[in-house]
């Protein structure tokens, strides 16, 4: 699947497939999307684009350069969605290839080319538009993962107090649950660091391309975006150490949790040993038993019973065990 920006008047019109031939030289760029084996014919034949794998990560063929990149963007259900893109920067356009046909993260990209018409005046600057898009894409997803750690924070703050909003009672299963999906937030987060230095490493080529003496307005413009491209990685690494703290947090919480259910039956089983070594004792068949003859000895052995478990429960409560 093929789309053609093209350029009419003063905007720019997208058209499904390739251009007519008389049109080739209004086209801004193309958007290739897991290409048929006729479409990849007539991108070769028509503009030299080689839709093959290439072996790098950058390459020229004297017609285009060939830089792969990893992106991400946040779908309508506001889920992150990774893909692997190639731009294809050549003297007269630029094009995207992809060959997953669901992923499209430059669906915006038109109207923001259709506002700023002054910054897409060559193949260049419509590459250096689209990798800024490609920022955005990506700054948004890590927002989202910020928003939803935050909430995460929020449930393993409320784990420690031991009960929620809600007046429930939390304990292990529920850290596991928020451990899995800390896990989850992890991956993800470090698949974004992976897309930002990839997307770091196009716009670095893009800048090697430019002339700094003719094309000193798109310069500036391309140091900015490396700069953006940056700062969306730093945040990603900030994000990537809060879920390693969060996780820290969760893991210490999970031991002490566990710690004191294992306190709990230690103290039960220190608090009735001693009656049971009681019952112990008077469970024994022998023949003289005094105990037996007594007029109050059930009384007698029920009291004995009760204060050897009154006894350690007393102790361990004067040692602070208890809290």
């Amino acid at each position: 699947m093929i789309h053609t920006i093209i350029r009419t008047n003063q905007s720019l019109s997208v058209i499904h497939g390739l251009p007519q031939l008389e049109n080739r030289n209004e086209v801004v760029w193309l958007e290739i999307n897991a290409p048929t084996a006729e479409e990849t014919a007539n991108l070769g034949q028509r503009f030299g684009i080689d839709t093959r794998p290439q072996s790098s990560s950058v390459a020229d063929d004297g017609t285009f350069m060939y830089m792969r990149s990893k992106l991400l963007k946040l779908g309508i259900d506001t889920t992150p969605s990774f893909g692997d893109v190639t731009f294809l920067l050549g003297e007269q356009l630029v094009a995207i290839l992809d060959e997953d046909p669901d992923f499209h993260p430059f669906e915006f990209a038109l109207q923001r080319m259709n506002r700023k018409l002054n910054h897409v005046k060559s193949p260049k600057a419509v590459l250096r538009l689209l990798l800024q898009v490609a920022n955005d894409g990506a700054d948004a997803v890590i927002d989202r993962i910020a928003d939803e750690l935050e909430r995460n924070a929020k449930e393993i703050s409320e784990i420690s107090d031991g009960y929620n909003a809600h007046g429930r009672e939390l304990g292990v299963p529920d850290l596991i649950g928020t451990m899995q999906s800390l896990n989850e937030k992890e991956e993800l987060i470090s698949r974004c660091i992976e897309a930002q230095l990839s997307l770091a490493r196009a716009v670095r080529y893009l800048n090697g391309e430019i002339d700094n003496v003719t094309e000193a307005e798109l310069q500036v413009l391309t140091t900015e975006l490396a700069e953006d491209v940056a700062g969306v990685k730093e945040h990603a690494y900030f994000e990537h150490e809060k879920v390693r703290y969060l996780q820290n947090a969760v893991t210490n919480i999970l031991n002490i949790k566990q710690n004191q259910i294992v306190k709990v039956f230690t103290i039960i089983t220190a608090v009735f040993l001693p009656p049971t070594l009681v019952g112990t004792f008077y469970g024994m068949n022998f023949a003289v038993m005094p105990e037996l003859s007594w007029e109050h000895g059930f009384i007698y052995s029920m009291v004995l019973t009760l204060t050897a478990a009154l006894l350690p429960l007393l102790y361990i409560k004067r040692k602070g065990w208890l809290r």
